[in-house]
């Protein structure tokens, strides 16, 4: 059964760009740390 409140949860991809941003404080050092755009990352 649907509820227009269900929420969707992200992909398991996106897990260590969301660990590599915790660890290092900052989107863009998470960007450099996976040798990724800071875009990539910000998403």
């Amino acid at each position: 059964m649907a509820h227009s409140n269900d929420l969707t949860l992200p992909p398991l991809a996106l897990l260590p760009a969301v660990l590599a941003a915790a660890r290092s404080g900052s989107f863009s050092a998470a960007a450099t740390e996976m040798n990724v755009t800071h875009s990539v990352i910000s998403r």
